[in-house]
């Protein structure tokens, strides 16, 4: 077991080239949200944006899009029902966020079906919420490029066929030799672990605690996650994965001195903050 430690957030959180721009940062797509999950989205793409990613698209329900802008107007937004718009995004993206907030029916299998079998090798796909649960029914097969899964778990428990009781270090470890070769799993528990396959040792958080059991806490999450492997490409995407899942925590940590309950949106709000003293450290 490895512990995430300052160093590390050091060399992933790096302070900004002057002569950089926005297309260094990230292309990200993020999809889901479909009714009546439409916030999940919305906390995902909040956590992108508030994160640096350079460019962020979200595909939603027409529907949401008013509410999405009102929280978020540096996010672009299309309708997930116009398939030409889908399909320019899907050929456009580094990053793919597919899940949050999907509902599982049969347009939620469709869209999954579909960002699987377009996607490109040179894209990283992080796979989340209800497309985790349509992954698990429907025993698609994982798509052979950077892959990335976030289940709760519960969700993991449909993945791997392990009970919740059963999720040990030794039993993880196990299942994940059925996945593809350098696919990273979050493994989201109250004691959350970061895996890569073909890696045997893992990370696991020493930050965290039950002020985050609240909804959308892993919506956030999965939007850190993407903004974070959208930029930092001088560090792996192991550790880029590794260092988002423990700021998410340590910032929540940091709240719950004053909080009962910390939001996942506050998260998201003190990101910006905690990213730059941490990026000045590194200096």
């Amino acid at each position: 077991m490895r512990v995430i430690e300052q160093a590390l957030l050091e060399k992933v959180i790096i302070e900004r080239s002057r002569t950089s721009h926005k297309g260094n940062y990230g292309r990200l797509l993020l999809l889901g949200g479909t009714y009546p999950y439409g916030g999940a989205i919305i906390m995902a793409a909040l956590a992108a944006v508030k994160s640096g990613a350079g460019l962020v698209t979200v595909g939603t329900d027409r529907e949401n899009i008013p509410a999405l802008h009102s929280h978020l107007p540096e996010a672009m937004a299309f309708s997930l029902q116009d398939q030409q718009l889908l399909q320019e995004q899907l050929e456009k993206a580094e990053v793919v966020l597919l899940g949050p907030g999907l509902r599982d029916d049969v347009f939620g299998e469709d869209l999954v079906k579909q960002v699987f079998a377009s996607l490109r090798q040179n894209q990283i796909l992080i796979v989340d919420g209800g497309a985790l649960t349509i992954l698990a029914r429907t025993s698609l097969s994982f798509p052979s490029n950077q892959l990335i899964l976030t289940p709760h778990q519960k969700e993991w428990e449909k993945l791997s066929g392990i009970a919740i009781e059963n999720q040990s270090e030794a039993a993880t470890a196990s299942a994940l030799t059925s996945f593809p070769q350098g696919t990273i799993l979050v493994e989201k528990s109250s004691a959350t672990r970061i895996w890569q396959v073909g890696q045997s040792d893992y990370y696991q958080l020493q930050v965290g605690g039950p002020y985050q059991a609240t909804g959308g806490m892993g919506d956030t999450l999965a939007g850190m996650i993407a903004g974070f492997v959208g930029q930092f490409r001088q560090a792996s995407l192991y550790e880029r994965v590794a260092v988002a899942t423990h700021l998410h925590s340590a910032i929540a940590q940091e709240l719950s001195q004053e909080h009962y309950v910390v939001l996942p949106t506050e998260i998201s709000s003190h990101l910006l903050k905690i990213m730059k003293k941490i990026s000045q450290k590194g200096t």
